[in-house]
C-alpha cells in the first residue's frame, strides 16, 4: 500500500521500530541529532558524516548531489524509515532531486523548509541569512521566503570562516566575537528583525550572535523545528516508536581522532565514530 506524501508516494510497509537516518557533510549535523534525541527520545538514530568530502559549502551542486545519493543509499541499506538532510548545503542542492529519485522508500525531512515555514509565519519586515557558500549560492532560503512573503526584505551572506572557527573550538572568545562582528556589521544587516542561521554548525554560536545584536533581533536555527516536523510526519504515518530503542550509531566516511574529539562540541554525550568507506 502507498499513500501520498507531498509530490511523491510513501510505501507504508515500514515499522515504528526502524531507525531514522541523519546525515551531514561532517559532524555539525549532530546539533540536529541533539534536538531529535530531546524531542523523540525513543527513536534510534543512525548518523552519517561525510568527513571525507567536507566541507560541502565549497563543492559544486553536482558533486553534492553525487555524495548525497550514495549516503542515502547507505542509510536505506540500514533500513531507515526516515532520512533527515541535516546539512543546509545538501538540502539546498539535492533534496528535491533525491526525494524523487528514492520515491516511496522512506520519509524525507530537511533543515531548510521547517525553518522557512517558522520564519514566514512571523510579522517580519526584514530578515538576514548567514550560511555556507553553497547554500547562499543556491539562493534557496531567499527564494522560498519570498514565495511565502513577497514583500519581505531579505539579505543573504556567505560566512565561510564560521564553520572552521567553530570546529577548532573558537567559541565565545575574542576571536569568534571579532569574526562574527565582521560579518554582521555589514550594511545589509542593519535594521533586520530576524536572522536565520542556515548552517547546522551555527547553533553553537547562537548566544554570541544574540549578544552582538543586544538581544534586539530574533535569531533562528533549524534544530528544534526540524524535530517538530519529524514528529508530525511520524505520527501521520503511524511510525512513531513507543518501544525501547536500539543504541544510536555514528558513522563517518573518514575517521581521525580529531573528528571524534570535535564531536564533544556538537553532541551532548560521548560517542564513538565508526568509519564506513561507502565510496
Amino acid at each position: 500500500m502507498s499513500v501520498a506524501h507531498g509530490t511523491c508516494f510513501f510505501m507504508t510497509n515500514h515499522s515504528p521500530q526502524q531507525p531514522i537516518g541523519v546525515f551531514d557533510s561532517g559532524i555539525g549535523g549532530l546539533t540536529v541529532v541533539n534536538a531529535i534525541v530531546k524531542h523523540l527520545p525513543k527513536e534510534e538514530i543512525i548518523y552519517f558524516g561525510d568527513t571525507a568530502h567536507l566541507p560541502y559549502g565549497d563543492k559544486s551542486a553536482d558533486a553534492i548531489r553525487y555524495y548525497c545519493i550514495r549516503i542515502v543509499k547507505f542509510l536505506l541499506e540500514k533500513n531507515c524509515k526516515m532520512i533527515v538532510f541535516a546539512c543546509n548545503s545538501a538540502a539546498s542542492a539535492a533534496f528535491r532531486i533525491l526525494v524523487d529519485f528514492f520515491q516511496g522508500q522512506a520519509l524525507f525531512v530537511n533543515v531548510v523548509d521547517p525553518l522557512i515555514q517558522t520564519v514566514a509565519q512571523q510579522d517580519f519586515k526584514k530578515v538576514g541569512i548567514i550560511a555556507t557558500k553553497a547554500t547562499i549560492r543556491s539562493d534557496v532560503y531567499r527564494l522560498k521566503l519570498l514565495e511565502k512573503k513577497p514583500e519581505l526584505q531579505v539579505h543573504s551572506l556567505a560566512t565561510p570562516l564560521l564553520v572552521p572557527m567553530i570546529e577548532e573550538g573558537y567559541i565565545q572568545n575574542n576571536i569568534s566575537d571579532a569574526i562574527i562582528a565582521n560579518y554582521l556589521s555589514q550594511k545589509g544587516f542593519q535594521n533586520i528583525d530576524a536572522l536565520l542561521l542556515a548552517c547546522t554548525h551555527y547553533p553553537l554560536i547562537k548566544k554570541n550572535i544574540i549578544s552582538y545584536f543586544d538581544e534586539q533581533v530574533q535569531v533562528y536555527d533549524s534544530t528544534d523545528v526540524v524535530a517538530y516536523q519529524m514528529r508530525e510526519q511520524l505520527e501521520q504515518y503511524q511510525l512513531l516508536n513507543d518501544q525501547k530503542r536500539q543504541p544510536h550509531q555514528f558513522f563517518v566516511s573518514d575517521y581521525t581522532d580529531s573528528f571524534e574529539e570535535t564531536t564533544k562540541l556538537f553532541y551532548q554525550e560521548k560517542i564513538h565514530l565508526e568509519q564506513s568507506n561507502i565510496w
